[in-house]
């Protein structure tokens, strides 16, 4: 059992905080920011060298970058911030003790030495394989010996989080019934992550046999389709974690509850269930994987996971919605939305990453998921357009917007440039959104995904993209400083305010509205025309009929591929 002197009590919360799981808590999201900042710098060069009148970078340093890029923003940064979130939905939300310390910190370790590891690795050459690192292609073995180690780590970190729950329900620490909302929503991604890191080392061991000689052939197929398990359920962790952020913020700034608990937790379990399976279509196009394997994970699994994203994308503004007009916001459509508190960064960078998930993000991950549609963009731009739509706008987004929430109440310290971190969010959404839109719009256009020089210089033969593929990697260069900008914005703000920003007093409340008490909605006087949720229902409306046009446009655009006569 542990001690009262163990824990501390927020002054402006009320949150509990046991001291070994804050201290844990401070060390990830150090960790992960640091990273972000890495990957954000090479994600500039990247960007610069795919943009035809720059082309920053030669080949080699290209495709070096690229693998360090991929690996430190997709896998370090978003992993360590993820365990920080566990940490805290655990041993914070559930008033407890953390389970096992010593092990937290071991997982710590093994997270940052090989994170550190893989990247030495990189840098010293003969690893630029990408994140994919697709064999026969090798990398050196402290590459996957570091990748290996950051798995355990992880893995580690999640069973840390297991046994906090189990401790908390031994307790009784946060009373009766079932977890929290937002702890369930990260009990989902940590159990999707114990699949993910479990397929990651049943690749990534053989491989790293294969590469000191223990193992002489690793066939190329078996490792694709095993790796994507661990490559794409990565997302899939981050998807659950981000929408638990979503319920997080809406609850701390509004007071917000969702309408119906058992519904969203029902969508929590169709991620578990279904959500992953999403890696399909990365290899559609492989042979060896039966066309009824693919046509069931592209249609009928893929469809319950697309309806737990739109359970999610309606319950969570339809909370907020619910709260907003239970305070007096009740005027049309969208007064609720109107009157938000969009200066506020932690409001403002969860809403626009809920809206660049769905509208980007969702529906053309819908459409790279469908099976015949997926071979008209299958390994073009249109791919990592897709997923930067995902984890950066979706993912990153909502990630900054719980940082500024965690300043205050973690760290304990004022967040620094409050100017600054008003704009930082919609500076980094919209720079983001014009990447992935404009880079989506080349892929469409035949831009190949791993393409150092699309005019193809030097080469034997050549090949003339259409000149508008051309402007749109111009324009997504822009979007990329733009993106990196509202980036380095957060970055100044986040890590200003760790180590320089003034030390709370208790007695002084925060000098932005981040909190709100819990409010119960009566939905029978909100609304109008029978709807407590009027604006929520058109935003929906409006969201279906983008996917529709969207949809048939990709069916027309794929029917036009093949001529007949």
């Amino acid at each position: 059992m542990a001690t009262t002197a163990e824990f501390r009590t927020c002054p402006d919360t009320g949150l509990v905080f046991h001291k070994p799981a804050e201290t844990l808590m401070k060390l990830n999201a150090v960790a992960g920011i640091v990273f972000l900042l890495v990957g954000g710098v090479l994600g500039l060069m990247l960007g610069l060298t795919r943009w035809p009148a720059v082309h920053l970078l030669p080949a080699d340093w290209f495709y070096l970058l690229l693998t360090a890029h991929g690996l430190g923003v997709l896998v370090f940064w978003i992993i360590f911030f993820e365990i920080a979130v566990l940490y805290f939905t655990s041993s914070t939300l559930l008033k407890c003790r953390l389970a096992t310390p010593r092990w937290a910190w071991l997982g710590f370790i093994l997270m940052l030495i090989g994170s550190i590891t893989t990247n030495v690795a990189i840098f010293q050459g003969g690893s630029s394989v990408m994140m994919t690192s697709y064999v026969p292609m090798s990398a050196e073995p402290h590459f996957y010996l570091g990748l290996i180690l950051f798995a355990v780590g992880a893995l580690i970190g999640c069973f840390v989080f297991l046994g906090t729950l189990v401790i908390a329900r031994a307790e009784r620490t946060y009373g009766e019934g079932s977890l929290p909302l937002v702890t369930f929503g990260a009990l989902t991604a940590c159990i999707i992550a114990i699949f993910t890191i479990a397929s990651g080392a049943i690749v990534l061991i053989p491989t790293l046999l294969w590469k000191i000689g223990y193992i002489s052939y690793m066939d190329p197929l078996v490792y694709r389709v095993i790796w994507w398990a661990f490559g794409h359920s990565s997302q899939q962790i981050n998807v659950a974690a981000h929408i638990a952020v979503w319920y997080a913020i809406a609850g701390v700034v509004f007071g917000a509850k969702p309408l119906s608990e058992k519904v969203s937790r029902m969508a929590f379990l169709l991620y578990i269930l279904f959500l992953q399976l999403a890696s399909a279509h990365h290899i559609l196009v492989d042979p060896g994987i039966s066309s009824e394997w693919k046509i069931f994970n592209t249609s009928y699994a893929m469809y319950l996971a697309v309806m737990a994203s739109m359970i999610h994308g309606l319950t969570v503004p339809g909370a907020i919605e619910a709260a907003q007009r239970h305070k007096g916001f009740n005027k049309g459509l969208f007064e609720w939305l109107r009157k938000a508190p969009w200066g506020n960064p932690s409001f403002s960078g969860m809403f626009l990453s809920l809206i660049i998930f769905g509208f980007l993000g969702g529906i053309s991950g819908v459409v790279m998921g469908t099976e015949q549609i997926n071979l008209i963009i299958h390994n073009t731009l249109y791919v990592p357009g897709h997923f930067h739509a995902t984890v950066v706008g979706g993912t990153t987004l909502a990630f900054m917007a719980l940082t500024y929430w965690l300043i205050p109440v973690l760290f304990r310290r004022e967040v620094m440039f409050p100017g600054l971190a008003k704009w930082q969010p919609y500076l980094f959404g919209i720079g983001m959104s014009g990447f992935s839109l404009f880079m989506m719009g080349a892929g469409t256009l035949g831009i190949p995904r791993r393409h150092w020089d699309i005019s193809f210089s030097g080469a034997l033969f050549s090949h003339d993209f259409p000149a508008t593929a051309q402007l749109l990697l111009g324009v997504m260069g822009i979007s990329t400083i733009l993106a990196v900008i509202g980036g380095a914005a957060f970055i100044i703000v986040a890590v200003g305010s760790v180590f320089f920003g003034k030390r709370k007093d208790p007695a002084v409340k925060f000098s932005m509205p981040l909190i709100a008490p819990s409010v119960t909605v009566d939905h029978a006087r909100i609304g109008f025309a029978g709807v407590a949720v009027p604006g929520t229902l058109v935003l929906a409306l409006v969201f279906l009929t983008a996917f529709v046009l969207y949809y048939f446009v990709n069916w027309k655009y794929l029917s036009s591929v093949w001529g007949l006569s």
